[in-house]
């Protein structure tokens, strides 16, 4: 008899530990590869967004550079448009006035001009009219130099018995001698505006000077006749300075220079209105010392500036940032943005625009004095909560960082608190440009008295522009008096206080 056999009952997964095990450990497996298809997917989707905007950023700064090398188009501003508006005035009623050439206020020869003896379109024989047409023609006569010749006369005193010579109020020098033959007022003046005031070079210069008017000055001769316009001008520039650190608003801005190939740097110092002057300095850095050579450190009127640290150390001096640079600080922000990252910028904008148009309805006078105050108390506020933000992109926490810091000067809202305070320092952007231009030309200057001489006399001939004065008449008088003197410009500071220091003039040739 054979033995029985036990037949056992088949194992399943819920009571088998090793398979419970198991197919835990398979489910934890599942949800992270599908938690790990999910984060790839998601990094790919970044590394194609990281990719657009490296190539759109790649762009971007192939086409600064290029704009960097294009001196030929120093002006381009990108492809023109296919269909461009028609330049020039529009016509209608509201076009203005057509302008033409008005007739000149006086004549200096009359020509009688005949009808020709042959019709020009047939042949046949022309039979004279008593109709008569005034045409005029302003043309530039053939120049030749005028040339003077001074008798002076030497005397001897009879009290102390020393000897001196006459000197005529025509005269700018009485060298004598192998210099005796020197150039005129006149034509020391044209030349300091062709060169400092029009950026022309010395050769040209020269060659003008040769070609037009027939003198013959050398380049070296033309260098010294500006270094010695410049010592002449000095006590106008001086008298510039002394204004600029006494006037209620100054709009200050500096740029790159160059003296003798080494870095360097320029300011221009502008007070505002028809009567204001503008100051220019060159000098060797960028720093507070550097500006309290033209404004004191105690300077304490009004100050529209941009974000460049060093105007903050003027404690005592209201601020007023220049807005124009933050719009576009966010619009070039608003050019790379990815998503979130354009939340700031955005915000910037809207607020600063507000702010404009709060202050044009103050000068349309739409708005109450009461009802000013309310409203810019709400821009404060909104701008309190917007600087207050921590944004995790860089670009967006600098701005911020700045804004605050201009705020807690109180320099965002100045211009709503005082109507005189400009929003930007457009002043200052539009002197700095001339002088921008003349650095395009010639790059700079070749030695540090050079530099005195292009300060000096860049100051007061741009100020002369701005006040609308001849620069020949301007500087005439300042060339032949025998003593110091200010030139007739308006505006300038007649107080007893002394002029800040300044740099020296350099030594006579």
């Amino acid at each position: 008899m054979s033995a029985a056999v036990e037949v056992l009952p088949p194992l399943s997964r819920a009571s088998c530990p090793s398979c419970r095990l198991i197919e835990a450990e398979n489910q934890r497996l599942l949800a992270a590869l599908k938690m790990a298809v999910a984060t790839a997917a998601g990094l790919a989707a970044e590394v194609e967004a990281t990719k657009a905007e490296n190539t759109k950023l790649k762009a971007l700064l192939e086409e600064v550079r290029r704009k960097g090398k294009r001196q030929s188009r120093p002006f381009s501003k990108g492809n023109p448009k296919p269909d461009p508006k028609k330049p020039g005035r529009k016509s209608g009623d509201k076009h203005g006035k057509h302008g033409h050439r008005q007739r000149p206020d006086h004549v200096d020869e009359t020509v009688d001009v005949p009808p020709p003896e042959f019709c020009p379109d047939c042949g046949g024989e022309v039979e004279p009219e008593d109709v008569f047409s005034d045409d005029f023609q302003a043309d530039i006569p053939p120049i030749r130099p005028h040339v003077t010749c001074f008798h002076s006369r030497r005397g001897r005193c009879k009290k102390c018995r020393r000897r001196s010579w006459g000197r005529d109020p025509r005269q700018n020098s009485t060298a004598r001698g192998a210099a005796a033959p020197h150039v005129g007022p006149r034509a020391m003046a044209l030349a300091s505006q062709l060169h400092t005031g029009l950026g022309l070079s010395f050769g040209k210069l020269s060659y003008l000077f040769q070609m037009v008017f027939g003198l013959s000055i050398t380049r070296g001769g033309l260098v010294q006749i500006l270094h010695r316009v410049a010592r002449k001008a000095a006590p106008t520039y001086q008298a510039l300075v002394r204004t600029v650190a006494n006037a209620s608003l100054v709009v200050p801005d500096e740029t790159g220079w160059h003296v003798g190939g080494v870095s360097a740097w320029l300011w221009v110092f502008v007070v505002p209105g028809t009567d204001g002057v503008t100051v220019y300095l060159v000098a060797r850095g960028r720093g507070f010392e550097d500006a309290c050579l033209v404004l004191p450190a105690d300077f304490d009127g009004r100050l529209a500036r941009d974000g460049w640290s060093v105007y903050r150390r003027y404690e005592d001096a209201i601020h007023q940032t220049c807005l124009a640079h933050i719009l576009r600080r966010c619009h070039e922000l608003l050019e790379t943005a990815q998503r979130g990252a354009a939340r700031v910028p955005h915000a910037v904008q809207d607020l600063i625009q507000d702010a404009f148009a709060l202050r044009r309805r103050r000068e349309e006078e739409t708005i109450s004095a009461r009802g000013m105050r309310i409203a810019i108390g709400k821009l404060e506020a909104r701008a309190d909560r917007l600087f207050a933000w921590e944004p995790t992109d860089d670009e967006n926490r600098k701005l911020l960082k700045h804004l605050r810091q201009e705020h807690e000067r109180g320099a965002v809202f100045a211009f709503l608190h005082d109507l005189e305070i400009p929003a930007t320092n457009f002043w200052a952007e539009q002197e700095v440009r001339p002088i921008v231009v003349t650095r395009k030309v010639w790059g700079g200057n070749r030695t540090w008295d050079g530099a005195w001489t292009q300060q000096v006399l860049g100051s007061v001939l741009r100020t002369g522009q701005r006040q609308g004065q001849d620069p020949i008449t301007l500087l005439v008088p300042v060339l032949c008096s025998p003593h110091p003197v200010v030139a007739d410009l308006r505006g300038l500071w007649s107080g007893p206080d002394p002029p800040p220091p300044g740099p020296d003039p350099p030594s006579a040739p």
